[in-house]
């Protein structure tokens, strides 16, 4: 469905006040106005395979319930063990029937991520879409057992080894990953991916680490095209979840009467996986409208900057 001209005005306006668009407020608004995308139909999903990163709280949880809802054979990729089996268990007891199935690894270390894809690609023979929602926002700089810094292995280098280790079994597939609007303050610092200049900062380190997902996503799918692999990046607005409640605490408490519930936080990356059909490749999404990927120039990479990204990107992820 082809939005009005007035709903697209309204979307954008509460899009760039940030208050308005990232809250319960915009959610609420957009789905009223016309040409809202509908919800994918009951069963969308059945019998299909997804896998969720980071599911054992906030987003990631409420991500696993979505898609559970529609059908799907839901994997889901946690740390802790038992806090995953405890949260699949409260989900079964609130969807009876539903199928899922858990899985143990550290997203940070890379080792792990590849001894995890391959465990996960001789079990399952295909893949319709993997959710990269696992997060991190490390107080002090912290680094990977490879040594990088613990947002960029987390958010980037975790999941991008890890859709390419399971690039055989995704065939078809999709790709999405949560990223923040938080991103549109960074630049992408291809000078300093491992934020080893300046006073560190976690709010900081983590928007950076965003702004790297959505520049890297086109090339991404570039890459994984010739397996007809989507890249999808989204952001979730403002939502109350672990992160922010345990590293935001102020801005939790200015903001908490319209933060965003978990479900209404993990709408557009369910609707990205269960949608048909699949959204163009290599966008950016937030409340399941296509967004810019900046606001202002200076966070705009030219050229150069984009292709330094990309040159550490592939030697980091051993991407031959």
């Amino acid at each position: 469905m082809t939005r009005p001209l007035l709903a697209r005005a309204v979307d954008t306006a509460m899009d760039r006040s940030l208050v308005l668009g990232y809250t319960t407020i915009g959610l609420a608004v957009r789905r009223a106005l016309p040409g809202w995308p509908p919800d994918p139909p009951a069963g969308a999903l059945a019998g299909r395979h997804v896998l969720v990163t980071g599911a054992s709280s906030g987003l990631g949880t409420a991500t696993v319930e979505g898609l559970a809802a529609l059908g799907a054979v839901v994997h889901l990729l946690v740390r802790d063990e038992a806090k995953g089996a405890a949260v699949a268990g409260r989900i079964r007891a609130a969807q009876p029937g539903s199928e899922l199935r858990l899985w143990r690894c550290d997203v940070a270390d890379l080792d792990d991520v590849r001894r995890f894809a391959e465990a996960f690609a001789a079990q399952v023979a295909e893949l319709h879409a993997v959710v990269h929602n696992a997060g991190v926002m490390p107080p002090s700089r912290t680094e990977s057992p490879q040594g990088h810094e613990l947002s960029m292995a987390v958010h980037l280098l975790g999941p991008v080894v890890m859709t390419e280790a399971l690039r055989g079994v995704l065939a078809g597939g999709r790709v999405v990953l949560v990223s923040s609007g938080g991103m549109y303050g960074q630049p992408l610092r291809a000078d300093d991916p491992g934020f080893e200049r300046g006073d560190y900062s976690p709010t900081t380190s983590y928007a950076r680490s965003k702004r790297w997902q959505v520049e890297m996503a086109p090339l991404l799918a570039d890459r994984w095209a010739s397996d007809r692999i989507t890249v999808a990046t989204m952001h979730p607005g403002w939502a109350d979840t672990p992160g922010v409640q345990e590293s935001l605490p102020t801005f939790r408490k200015v903001t908490r009467p319209v933060l965003r519930d978990d479900a209404q936080g993990a709408d557009t990356s369910v609707w990205l996986a269960a949608v048909e059909p699949a959204p163009p490749t290599g966008r950016f999404w937030h409340d399941r409208v296509e967004r810019p990927t900046s606001l202002l120039p200076s966070t705009r990479p030219d050229a150069p900057t984009q292709d330094r990204a990309w040159a550490w990107l592939q030697r980091s992820a051993d991407l031959t």
